[in-house]
């Protein structure tokens, strides 16, 4: 999706509907900064807001998506170019989040290392040596805990047994054992237990 397009679309709409920034940012109550912000091609709105967004503009999600007004005759089309652009878009995005889950880990683990590390072979009192194991320890439990949410929500996992693609709940992912990005869990379709691996598409 062409984001400086769209942007200048919302910008012609709201121009044609005679209504500032700061009266549209009223209205679907946000800053007009984010309204600055789209319209200049730095972002694009949440799907929570696009609905009243496009009401307030008069026009569908399709149109906004695309960046211009439609024509009847390829309304279906535009529809299915936009979806899968969106398909496309959140495969990409996926794909930058387990990056990010990786730096995230090693990040983590690394500080916990280093903390545990100054805290037994360097000279210091008893109450900084217990600050430095929480502080590595506070570090490494957060940096998983993130890490296992990007695990479970990036992607999908697809059962071995009968190919079923979903979202697992973050507690059957905390729970499974894995190995990379496999993890032995029941699938909701079949709900057979197997090794799950991690697909995008």
């Amino acid at each position: 999706m062409n984001q400086v397009k769209i942007g200048k679309f919302i910008a012609e709409c709201r121009k044609n509907k005679n209504v500032t920034q700061a009266q549209l940012a009223e209205k679907l109550g946000i800053t007009d900064r984010a309204i600055s912000k789209w319209e200049t091609g730095k972002g694009m709105p949440d799907s929570g807001i696009m609905l009243d967004l496009c009401n307030e503009l008069g026009i569908s999600v399709n149109e906004l998506l695309s960046g211009e007004m439609i024509e009847m005759n390829y309304y279906d089309k535009k529809a299915e170019e936009n979806l899968l652009e969106m398909k496309k878009q959140k495969e990409i995005s996926d794909r930058n989040m387990l990056r990010l889950e990786v730096i995230i880990g090693f990040i983590s683990s690394i500080t916990f290392l280093v903390m545990i590390f100054i805290a037994s072979f360097i000279e210091m009192s008893s109450a900084v040596r217990i600050l430095l194991i929480i502080f590595g320890s506070i570090v490494f439990i957060v940096g998983i805990v993130n890490c296992l949410k990007i695990e479970q929500s990036a992607g999908y996992y697809e059962c071995e047994k009968c190919n079923f693609k979903y979202i697992p709940t973050y507690k059957s992912v905390f729970f499974a054992m894995h190995s990379g990005r496999k993890r032995y869990m029941k699938c909701p379709k079949c709900e057979k237990k197997s090794w799950q691996k991690k697909v995008f598409k």
